[in-house]
């Protein structure tokens, strides 16, 4: 186990903390946690790039960790009215239209590379910096004037990055003989 994937496992047990920082109304505590989750993501990559550490196990599990981490965060704090439900509705919509189409595609035979667009990349960085506002915003109730702004943001972002990977997803299908081009 190399120091990268170390820290993408930690990332991975620090969501049930967040979850139960977050039951026991633990807004700060929570913040701080998310935010060592967070600050994690970037640090395991920057890692595996400058320690050459890269393996196929990391790029397997750091978006499983991204994924997991965001969808807990978003889903609780809906639940517990930290957040408009509406919000998580479809970031979770998303992530599971994309998983639909991966299965799709797999489906059908097509050889499949699942990489993350730099546009998904820029969503999931927005998603980060959502979860965030929700969180820390009792701490500084100054930025409350960003709630929309950061609301609309997020949800455009991730409605264009799911639009990009169904464009992406009926091209591939296109392209390939399941999709009704001439063998």
């Amino acid at each position: 186990m190399n120091i990268p994937n170390t820290i993408t496992i930690i990332r991975i047990l620090l969501t049930p903390l967040l979850v139960i920082l977050l039951l026991e109304g633990e807004k700060g505590l929570a913040l701080v946690t998310f935010m060592v989750a967070g600050t994690g993501d970037a640090l395991d990559g920057f890692l595996a790039r400058l320690l050459n550490q890269k393996t196929d196990f990391g790029a397997f599990l750091d978006p499983i960790a991204d994924k997991l981490l965001l969808i807990t965060s978003f889903v609780t704090l809906s639940i517990l009215d930290l957040m408009p439900a509406w919000i998580t509705v479809i970031i979770v919509s998303r992530d599971i239209l994309i998983l639909g189409g991966i299965g799709v595609l797999l489906y059908c035979g097509l050889p499949l590379v699942v990489k993350p667009t730099h546009f998904s990349k820029i969503t999931t960085f927005f998603q980060f910096i959502t979860v965030c506002f929700f969180l820390g915003i009792d701490f500084l109730p100054a930025f409350l004037w960003l709630k929309t702004p950061v609301i609309y943001g997020v949800v455009t972002f991730t409605l264009l990055s799911g639009a990009q990977y169904l464009f992406l997803g009926f091209s591939l299908l296109a392209n390939s003989s399941i999709g009704g081009k001439e063998q």
